[in-house]
């Protein structure tokens, strides 16, 4: 199978090539133009400042240590203003500098190393990459999919990493800083903690009977699981405080489905109960039911709209839209629509709410600054999903492979908006046994302007450029029924003006080069940034020291190569005999393809072990020995480079 990769991706590519190819000629000195401080550096260079700094976000912590979080920010402003540059999109990539000398006797320029990056070559990554995006596709199994859309190995799938689930997963959420994504497991009775990072399940948390909705309110304090069930005593919401991981209520409030939303401040959530035609106000801070309101017969959906500091109410039965006022907590209006009524969500601004009604094959546009109906629009065939980008309304239906536009920017005219539609895969969604509660369509990372769309139908995930007339590719999910999908970002964040930052945990301890590229206006520069060891690290690694007695760090992929190195008393040089447990570690500079070797001792301190490297790629290999207190992050790496294998015949 072929992954063609995003029009996006290509654009980027395409401006990066431009930096590489021109602006900077060639590589300035190490430190040309930089003045050094104690905390940053900036590089003056073509009328731009970047001001570069990495520091720890550990309260009181003088300096970045292993294992540590860190900010890594950019502060670029005009050199002849001061004022910020802002509303760019600059590159940075984070690697151990050492790592480069493993690819060849020359040492590869700043220019040389960024370029390598852009190329996308599976394997050929930096050790922290603050520029990627990797989708998360919730299967109907127990598991999730995690895609890299910008590398993809041609031919096979651009699947990076699974995550295994206890049970199958139903419905998510994301904390705000991207690092944890809570599931909940209704066959489970628990929720599942998955580490982005990591991308594995850390924990299971007890979440009530049959958790099915999930959402954390804006300040993450609290995770609010809605319980699907027909029994009073056991239907409704339990809260789980987000840091502590432990259930802190269960707040009974009606039958059958819920739906969650908040008000402003979180200081109320609204509880929708399907089977009891009601809708639960809670005090968040009291975590007690303060009202029940008669919203209808089928309160299907709710939403919150900081515009109109209401809540809206579908009713698939009635055909109505109830607006709650949270202060009276009381219906304060009932916009008129037809019976069929399903999910609703509104714009980012709370302006414009759409519901959509999949027995009318209908939407409606809902004006929050009047509370009034503005628009019934004919879309698709048994519409059941709508999500927003920052140009258009997004339309799902059960009915067609078609997803139907609405232009956000016609919803304030007079007549009717246009629908647009695209065809995204041959088969409907409709076409398979169930459909997820969570989104099947998602805005692509810091792009108003396109959007990733999951065909549950094909297992196939696809990248849309708006203005376009189809996807521009799609990704494929193979041997599992795709349902849903989010999207982990960890590329930099203009968090104020003209100031890009990025979190990360950095690994091990080390000297670090720091890429960064920007395409307008156009700058390259390689930073260079220290980690110091962790001084947690036991007295005997300390003690300890290691010799890496490797005369070729090249290795061609699939040879067997053994690895030797020496253990010494870090003092006096003496060697350590007879280490009964020692082993190496190593795994691709992407943290993938982990494997542990047992070593053999050889004499004189010297032990040796196998490796076999997988694809081309820089590799790191560690030693630990747990009868000597000894991790493996605790003493220096060594860095290999698997290079393609040569073909049959070659001689070498």
């Amino acid at each position: 199978m072929r992954s063609d990769r995003s029009r996006g991706i290509w654009l980027f590519l395409a401006a990066a090539a431009i930096v590489l190819t021109g602006g900077c000629a060639r590589d300035p000195a190490p430190n040309a133009g930089a003045e050094r401080g104690d905390a940053a550096t900036v590089i003056v260079r073509e009328g731009v400042n970047v001001e570069f700094s990495v520091s720890p976000m550990r309260a009181g912590a003088g300096e970045v240590v292993a294992g540590d979080w860190a900010d890594v920010t950019f502060r670029v402003t005009d050199a002849s203003t001061g004022e910020p540059i802002k509303g760019r999109y600059p590159a940075a990539w984070m690697d151990l500098a050492e790592a480069w000398s493993a690819r060849g006797e020359r040492a590869m320029s700043c220019r040389d190393r960024i370029a390598t990056y852009l190329q996308g070559i599976v394997g050929v990554r930096p050790m922290i990459d603050l520029n990627s995006h990797f989708l998360l596709v919730l299967n109907r199994d127990a598991s999730i999919s995690v895609i890299d859309p910008a590398v993809g190995i041609t031919g096979i799938t651009n699947l990076f990493d699974q995550i295994n689930l206890g049970r199958p997963g139903a419905d998510w959420v994301l904390t705000e800083d991207n690092k944890r994504l809570f599931v909940t497991m209704p066959l489970a009775d628990k929720v599942a903690l998955v580490d982005t990072e990591a991308f594995e399940v850390t924990h299971e948390i007890e979440a009530g009977k049959n958790p099915m909705r999930v959402e954390l309110q804006s300040d993450q304090r609290y995770l609010w699981i809605g319980n699907n069930t027909e029994d009073a005593q056991t239907s409704g919401v339990t809260v789980i405080d987000a840091a502590d991981l432990e259930p802190v209520a269960f707040i009974p409030t009606g039958l059958g489905h819920h739906e969650i939303a908040f008000s402003d401040g979180d200081r109320h959530a609204f509880v929708s109960n399907r089977g009891s035609g009601t809708v639960t106000v809670i005090d968040v801070q009291t975590l007690a039911n303060i009202a029940d309101i008669e919203t209808g017969s089928l309160p299907i959906s709710l939403a919150y709209s900081p515009l109109g500091r209401a809540v809206y109410v579908t009713d698939g039965t009635d055909g109505t839209i109830s607006v709650v006022d949270p202060g009276s907590r009381t219906v304060a209006k009932r916009i008129t629509a037809k019976p069929g009524l399903g999910p609703l969500r509104f714009t980012a601004d709370g302006r414009w709410g759409i519901a959509v009604n999949a027995a009318e094959d209908e939407v409606y546009v809902i004006d929050a600054s009047t509370n009034s109906l503005a628009h019934t629009i004919s879309v698709g065939k048994q519409p059941y999903e709508v999500s927003f980008t920052t140009s258009f309304a997004y339309v799902r239906s059960l009915g067609t492979e078609d997803v139907g536009l609405i232009p956000v920017s016609e919803l304030d005219e007079p007549k009717v908006p246009p629908v647009s539609y695209i065809q995204v895969g041959q088969r409907p969604p409709g076409a398979v046994a169930d459909i997820s509660i969570a989104d099947s369509i998602v805005p692509a990372v810091k792009q108003g302007a396109a959007a990733y769309i999951v065909n549950q139908a094909e297992g196939t995930v696809s990248y849309y450029m708006e203005g376009m007339g189809a996807p521009m590719g799609n990704f494929r999910n193979y041997g599992h029924e795709t349902r849903a999908i989010e999207i982990v970002d960890r590329s930099l964040t203009e968090f104020e003006p003209g100031a890009y930052r990025g979190r990360v945990r950095i690994p091990i301890e080390g000297n670090y080069d720091v890429a960064f590229m920007m395409d307008t206006p156009q700058f390259l520069h390689c930073f260079n940034a220290d980690v110091a060891p962790d001084p947690a690290q036991s007295e005997d690694a300390a003690q300890l020291a290691v010799e890496y007695r490797v005369p070729d760090r090249r290795i061609a992929v699939g040879e067997s190569r053994p690895i030797q190195f020496r253990l010494a008393s870090a003092s006096s040089g003496v060697p350590v005999l007879g280490v009964p447990d020692v082993s190496i570690m190593y795994y691709r500079s992407d943290g993938r393809g982990r494997r542990i070797e047992p070593a053999r001792p050889l004499g004189d301190g010297i032990y040796e072990a196998p490796v076999q490297l997988d694809v081309p790629a820089t590799y790191y290999v560690f030693v630990g020995a747990p009868s000597k207190n000894l991790d493996y992050t605790d003493l220096p790496f060594l860095s290999l480079m698997g290079i393609p294998a040569p073909a049959k015949g070659t001689v070498q």
